[in-house]
């Protein structure tokens, strides 16, 4: 194996470790990372929510919430349609949780048996039938064309919520809320079903206690300087900036500005009014009369350290103006704060948005999204929150997977946790974990946990069965496909696992990789890809001879019509063709995050690792290496067969157990007991019988 370790420069080392206040091994691995830009920086050094992008900046938001809202207020009957899978779930959870929470008349649905993926023309026509009147997707709904044209003929106003990679042309939705549509304003693209659904709801709570939603404010600043006056405007609209406008204007000479015009029919805040009314009064005159409000003194009793001082005092103790890339106006200190404040003051981050923030971490994790930007926090919190507080469902979950009263890694949740809020979903049954996160009766949720772990177990016999048929046939498939794609199909394999079984596959095979199931008419696949291969051109290239399709640059599923099938074949011996990919490296390689010297080695270490989580995609565990590390004993370990080994490596102030999977064969012959070897490492938490041990997990060793 190949060890890199990526050189970097001492001073980009001492530049993070100074201006960030983060210690000089944290600020290495972030620069081997590459992770050196304030943006990027802030979402693994902040854990505040307040760091949360704004859920109105998503497109269609306010719409969307208007459109609830007088739902609400007219009593209609509204539906909830998610998707089948974790993400699914969670959303659907989420968004019925909260609609139940305020009394309104709202049901939810999932697809169950063997119904399609999205919204359905059943499920439309049976709402309409009940005097349905809105349906708000979750987890799907962008590629639901027909289905939601369907409901607009029936009077049925949709609002998709999604996040799936959107067709052309879109829709035709009252509101589509999902940050990949081509005109999206939103920052981070990123978020799954849940992450969007959070944000919905998140703006919902706060067009229903606030009294600015809607409202336009904006907020004034004039600074003076050198005979000249600079006067900045933030326009503003539920707590999001919409507009800005800078003018540097002369008293005595001001021919021409913008500000009547731009300050017209909005509510001014200031900060120190009496200041601000006297340049105003050295700009325009005595004459010139302008209606404010200071919010220095509320700032000031809700956010104590801002008493007393001003915008430009401030400015150098900002912790968001830090992380920006352009130097900090007084202007973009007083946004900061009036955000802050109003955040306090509304209660935006009450305990009912604690608890939905551990099903927006879930969705996250259980649909491999990016651990970049805001999806950090949202899983960072959501876990706090598990740890401390599970809500109803996670908590029955965690008891039945062994994980309740320990410390839960974003791996716990992804490896354990999520599988088994999957699973329902392959068995044809996800209504049964949405009905785990909404019970309220502890002993029913009980016996849905049960069935969930059942057929979590269920789920894992599937697999292995279907794996029997599925390598040797996807093995033989690559021959037809010039070595770079892979398919297995067959009436054998259970529709439930095919996404699991085409993870399997890209993973064994190192090619973009489908797995079909074959019901009696319809056939349902699942597609995945290696990086650097975007499947949006496979798929495109067959769209007409699929039922729906959907999803990411690197996941997809489909059905079709069994007589499309030899079709669908001739189109993939055609594209597999033209698939250009990366080739995987001939030699495996460990890339090193840090040099230990072995005094760092002991418990301590804890501390750098815990600061990177939550760890997964996007965010690998760091991996290290140390030297000169001696082996003081070695076990073998495997039921059947001894393939691995535990060992006790002696750092010199701390002993360390390691496991090292896969190397029964290389002792005696790589290393052995007594010799000092060099060593590449993952450092973990092992938990046994409620007890913690810091424990290496190796990736390779050599001789010193």
């Amino acid at each position: 194996m190949k060890w890199e370790k990526k050189d970097i420069s001492s001073e980009i080392v001492k530049e993070l470790s100074s201006k960030y206040g983060c210690d000089a091994l944290t600020a290495s691995i972030f620069a081997r990372r590459g992770i050196v830009q304030g943006e990027e920086l802030r979402y693994f050094l902040e854990t505040d929510l307040r760091h949360l992008r704004n859920p109105f900046e998503l497109p269609d938001m306010e719409d969307a919430v208007d459109r609830i809202l007088a739902a609400k207020e007219e009593g209609e009957k509204i539906l909830i349609f998610g998707d089948r899978d974790a993400d699914g779930v969670t959303s659907t959870a989420l968004l019925a949780g909260f609609f139940a929470s305020l009394d309104m008349d709202a049901a939810w649905r999932i697809p169950v048996g063997d119904e399609p993926y999205g919204l359905s023309i059943p499920a439309v026509e049976e709402f309409a039938a009940a005097n349905g009147t809105l349906i708000i997707t979750v987890d799907c709904g962008i590629s639901n064309a027909l289905e939601i044209a369907r409901a607009k003929e029936l009077n049925i106003d949709v609002i998709v919520t999604d996040h799936h990679n959107p067709p052309d042309p879109l829709p035709p939705a009252l509101c589509i809320v999902n940050p990949k549509l081509a005109d999206s304003a939103y920052p981070f693209k990123d978020l799954c079903g849940c992450g969007v659904a959070y944000k919905l709801v998140s703006a919902l709570r706060f067009a229903i206690k606030s009294e600015l939603y809607n409202t336009p404010i904006c907020l004034l600043n004039i600074t003076p300087g050198d005979g000249a006056y600079t006067v900045e405007i933030a326009k503003m609209r539920n707590l999001a900036v919409v507009k800005t406008l800078t003018e540097t204007l002369t008293p005595g000479k001001i021919t021409d500005t913008k500000l009547p015009a731009f300050l017209e029919g909005q509510h001014i805040f200031v900060w120190d009014g009496a200041l601000q009314k006297q340049n105003i009064a050295n700009l325009f005159g005595r004459g010139v009369d302008v209606e404010m409000l200071d919010l220095a003194p509320e700032i000031g009793k809700e956010i104590p350290a801002a008493a007393g001082k001003s915008l430009s005092q401030l400015r150098e103790h900002s912790r968001i103006a830090k992380y920006s890339s352009e130097e900090a106006s007084e202007l973009s200190v007083f946004i900061s704060l009036f955000i802050s404040f109003m955040h306090r003051r509304e209660q935006f981050f009450s305990q009912e948005n604690l608890e939905d923030l551990q099903l927006a971490a879930l969705g996250t994790l259980a649909d491999i999204m990016p651990l970049r930007d805001e999806n950090r926090i949202i899983v960072r919190q959501g876990l706090a929150g598990i740890m401390e507080h599970p809500r109803p469902g996670v908590a029955d979950l965690l008891f039945k997977l062994g994980l309740a009263g320990r410390r839960i890694g974003g791996m716990d949740i992804s490896w354990q946790v999520c599988p088994a809020i999957n699973a329902p979903g392959r068995m044809g049954k996800p209504d049964k974990a949405v009905s785990l996160f909404l019970e309220s009766d502890a002993e029913t949720r009980d016996k849905l946990a049960d069935e969930l772990m059942a057929m979590n177990e269920e789920r894992k016999k599937l697999g292995v069965e279907a794996w029997k048929i599925i390598e040797p046939s996807a093995e033989k498939s690559l021959q037809n496909f010039d070595g770079k794609l892979a398919l297995a199909y067959g009436t054998e394999i259970y529709r439930g696992v095919t996404g699991l079984m085409a993870n399997r596959m890209l993973a064994y095979f190192k090619v973009p990789s489908i797995v079909v199931s074959f019901g009696e008419t319809v056939l349902t696949g699942s597609v995945r890809s290696v990086k650097g291969y975007d499947l949006r051109s496979l798929m495109e290239s067959c769209s007409d001879l699929f039922i729906d399709w959907g999803g990411h640059n690197y996941a997809a599923g489909f059905s079709l019509e069994k007589s499309r099938w030899d079709d669908f074949l001739e189109r993939l011996k055609t594209a597999g063709k033209n698939i250009e990919f990366s080739e995987t490296p001939e030699e495996e390689t460990a890339v090193i995050d840090a040099e230990l010297p072995l005094s760092y080695l002991t418990p301590d270490i804890f501390k750098v690792i815990d600061a990177f989580e939550p760890y997964g995609e996007g965010n690998e565990a760091l991996t290290f290496m140390s030297r000169n590390i001696t082996i003081t004993d070695i076990m073998f370990m495997g039921k059947s067969e001894a393939k691995h080994i535990k060992l006790t490596l002696d750092a010199g102030k701390h002993k360390w157990p390691g496991v090292y999977w896969r190397a029964a064969d290389k002792v005696k012959k790589d290393f052995d007991i007594n010799d000092k070897v060099d060593a590449a490492f993952k450092i973990t938490r092992n938990w046994f019988n409620g007890a913690e041990t810091p424990q290496l997990i190796i990736t390779d060793i050599k001789r010193s």
